[in-house]
């Protein structure tokens, strides 16, 4: 470890800090209805929108009606990408040609990009076309980015309303967080990463002569569009088979740096959002300090891991950390805050191959996941997810003191108890109970490249980034075969929707409640215990459900590697 990349690391955390009041403030205004400075541009666009497809503005929405709503618009999603993929032989803006994409890849590509998860069984350069890219992947970055976002709005009125019955409209609150937030954000982003180098084209695929004089292709295409969103609406799907670790969807060492910033920009900002809207900004700060603790500690320990290398390494005169599998361009400190911070936002970006990274570095990538992606989070869910955790804290909370839990003025009962343990209790169940039949089913285990613990990782990797709509691969593990088609799909499938409906029935249940005023036996909810409480009771419900699983492979590859046996 240097000071250089300690510096590299607060200077990123800063940069975000930084950036959360300001952005939340803005955001704040569009969710509820204010004018703004982008509202003379848009707004006429806006109300276009809501005249064409018949809705009505200022009618709100029950929070079962809501989360219907988003349903079926996920619905439409699906077809649409499914259609173009299998269509794709026939369809304009195909340059190599590709033919029809098989059903069940096309299967899991749609479920995962409707869940805002981008896990990819296939190489985009070589399996899809720019018609697919724009019109079935980047659309959905921007409409499943949209759709966690209002969500997140959706469960913060639960909280700062009282005595009513609508938690909001999805489809106004998908139009202005798409509009006002997603796009114009996008279209400077863009603008920058072509300066950066990044491609943006519609024309053929290149054809290059070497310096040996054979002949290479070199797939290009409108990549920095797609790479815009997918890292700020913590997609993390990539143009290119090696993601961001590809020189044409990262080119610099400014643009790694930027697109680190924008995976934590909206979910950093979300929180402030919260304060505001509760009418208490330290509400806000309180809970984006408990996602920092937890934040910096997997960063410290990734960092660590990776710049001292394993013992191993070191009897094979291997000093100076490990590079194995990273960019000389990025290095390491670049390459270790990227996998957390992707991780840690839900994001499933990677500039370097996180089963290449020492057993203790890669852990904390997969506690990240392990956790629920709390820590910031995906755009919107990082935030609802976080406040799940936050209600379970305000519930023991009250049990230590033999009063009936207040959170933001709102008494938390056993309805809302239940339905945040039912919301969280769905992930282990999936990554857990997949991986249990993927070590031991005879077509599942031929797609592992490594056996023993590393081996076990890739799986449980595979099945945890699915359930919580990460996206990042451990490496190392075939998943384009019809079981993991399959049962990743359902893991992406039920990470995503059997959480949401939880979680919005604790908003329409709160929205509905009376607002208490504090008093002298209410939990002071924005100080030092509060963040510690919460961090207590992630890190506590995770060791009871998550870790005993998650530790199993690291830990020993850990040992064996220390001990000089290379699986």
């Amino acid at each position: 470890m240097t000071m250089i990349g300690w510096l590299q690391i607060i200077l990123f955390c800063a940069i975000i800090v930084a950036l959360t009041k300001p952005l939340g403030g803005y955001m704040t205004a569009v969710f509820n209805g204010e004018r703004t400075f982008l509202s003379p541009v848009l707004r006429p666009i806006e109300a276009g929108i809501y005249w064409f497809s018949g809705v009505e503005e200022r009618r709100e929405q029950h929070w079962l009606t809501y989360t219907v709503s988003m349903l079926l618009f996920h619905v439409g999603g699906f077809l649409i990408i499914y259609g173009v993929m299998r269509l794709q032989a026939v369809l304009p803006f195909n340059p190599a040609g590709q033919g029809a994409v098989a059903q069940d890849l096309s299967f899991n590509t749609a479920i995962s990009f409707i869940t805002n998860t981008n896990w990819q069984n296939y190489g985009g350069e070589s399996t899809v076309s720019y018609l697919v890219q724009m019109l079935g992947l980047t659309h959905q970055n921007f409409l499943s980015a949209a759709t966690g976002i209002a969500l997140a709005v959706a469960m913060i009125r639960g909280f700062s309303r009282a005595s009513m019955r609508t938690v909001g409209n999805f489809w106004v609150d998908v139009t202005r967080t798409t509009l006002y937030v997603l796009l114009p954000i996008c279209i400077v982003y863009t603008l920058f990463l072509v300066w950066q180098g990044m491609p943006q084209t519609l024309g053929d695929y290149v054809e290059a002569t070497t310096l040996e004089g054979a002949k290479q292709t070199i797939a290009v295409g409108p990549v920095a569009s797609q790479v815009a969103i997918k890292m700020l609406g913590t997609n993390g799907g990539g143009f290119f088979n090696a993601n961001a670790a590809h020189p044409f969807e990262n080119p610099t060492a400014l643009s790694n740096f930027v697109q680190m910033l924008s995976i934590f920009l909206i979910g950093a900002a979300m929180t402030n959002v919260f304060g505001r809207m509760v009418g208490n900004q330290r509400q806000g700060w309180a809970i984006f300090a408990v996602m920092g603790v937890l934040f910096i500690a997997g960063v410290a320990i990734t960092y660590w891991a990776e710049a001292n290398g394993t013992s191993m390494m070191h009897a094979l005169g291997l000093t100076g950390g490990n590079m194995e599998g990273k960019e000389v361009r990025f290095g390491i400190v670049a390459s270790s805050l990227f996998a957390v911070v992707t991780t840690a936002a839900s994001c499933g970006a990677v500039n370097a191959m996180h089963d290449s990274f020492t057993a203790l570095g890669g852990m904390i990538p997969l506690i990240n996941m392990q956790l629920g992606e709390v820590i910031i989070g995906g755009v919107g869910a990082g935030l609802y997810g976080m406040l799940l955790f936050v209600v379970l804290a305000i519930f023991v909370a009250g049990l230590m003191v033999g009063r009936t839990p207040e959170y933001v003025g709102k008494k938390i009962e056993a309805r809302e108890v239940k339905m945040a343990m039912l919301a969280i209790l769905v992930l282990p169940l999936m990554y857990l109970g997949w991986t249990a039949v993927g070590v031991v089913y005879p077509a599942a285990v031929a797609s592992m490249a490594n056996a023993g613990p590393h081996g076990f990782t890739e799986v449980l990797y595979a099945f945890t980034s699915a359930t919580g709509n990460n996206g990042s691969a451990f490496a190392g593990l075939t998943g384009n075969t019809l079981f993991y088609n399959l049962t990743l799909a359902s893991a992406m499938f039920v990470g995503r929707f059997f959480m949401i409906v939880p979680a919005m029935a604790i908003a329409g249940s709160l929205a509905a409640k009376k607002s208490i005023p504090p008093s002298a036996g209410t939990f002071p909810t924005t100080g030092g215990l509060f963040v510690g409480l919460v961090v207590g009771v992630i890190l506590i419900i995770g060791g009871l459900t998550f870790f005993p699983a998650l530790a199993l492979g690291p830990i020993v590859e850990q040992l064996a590697m220390n001990a000089g046996n290379v699986f």
